[in-house]
C-alpha cells in the first residue's frame, strides 16, 4: 500500500467512525451528548507506527480470564505474540481470541500515553484475516487503535488490558481520550 492509499484509508476510516458515533441509534456516545459531538481527537498519523509483523503462535494457546471494567470476567485464548520496535527498543504484545476457530485477533495494549493523552484503561487494536498479507505477517498499525465502549460511557462492559501488554513506551497514534461534550450549556 503506497503512502498516499494508506493515509487516504486511515482517514476514511477516522470519518467514518465519527460519523457512526455522532448518529448511529447503536452509537455509545449517550444519545444526550450526540448533539454536542464533533469528532473524536487523534494523533497525527505515522507511518512508523505501522508494522508487518509474524504472529509467534503458541503451541498450546492458554485460556486465561481477563476482568472487564465493571467487576466481571472474560476468557480469551492467548493465541500469540507480536514482536515489534519503537525508538531503537523491542517490544511484545500478545494477541488474543475468543475462540480458536475465528480468524481475527484482539490486541489490547495501554502504554505511556494512558491517562494523560488517552483512555486511562488502554485501548485496543482489532485484526482481521484482511490484515494478514500472503506471506503470513499480519498488519499491525497502531493508527487504528481505538477505545473500548467504556470510555464513551459506563453503561458497558470493557474486558481490562492483561498486564503482559502494559507497554512502557508512549505510542502516540489512533485515538486519544474521549471527554465527552464538556459544558454543553456553554
Amino acid at each position: 500500500m503506497t503512502d498516499d492509499a494508506w493515509l487516504d484509508a486511515l482517514r476514511t476510516h477516522r470519518e467514518q467512525k465519527d460519523r457512526y458515533l455522532a448518529a448511529d441509534r447503536n452509537s455509545p456516545i449517550p444519545p444526550d451528548q450526540r448533539d454536542f459531538f464533533d469528532g473524536l481527537d487523534y494523533f497525527e498519523p505515522d507511518p512508523d507506527l505501522r508494522f508487518e509483523l509474524e504472529l509467534r503462535e503458541y503451541d498450546d494457546p492458554e485460556r486465561i480470564t481477563i476482568g472487564t471494567s465493571t467487576d466481571g470476567e472474560r476468557e480469551y485464548l492467548a493465541w500469540g505474540r507480536f514482536e515489534f520496535e519503537v525508538d531503537g527498543e523491542t517490544y511484545a504484545l500478545d494477541a488474543y481470541r475468543a475462540d480458536a476457530d475465528e480468524d481475527r485477533l484482539w490486541v489490547p495494549f495501554r502504554d505511556e500515553t494512558n491517562t494523560e493523552e488517552t483512555y486511562g484503561a488502554g485501548r485496543y487494536l482489532d485484526l482481521e484475516a484482511a490484515d494478514r498479507g500472503d506471506d503470513g505477517r499480519w498488519v499491525v498499525d497502531f493508527n487504528y487503535a481505538y477505545n473500548p465502549f467504556c470510555a464513551y460511557s459506563p453503561r458497558y462492559e470493557c474486558p481490562l488490558v492483561p498486564m503482559e501488554n502494559w507497554l512502557e513506551v508512549r505510542i502516540e497514534a489512533g485515538e486519544k481520550d474521549y471527554a465527552g461534550p464538556g459544558d454543553a450549556d456553554a
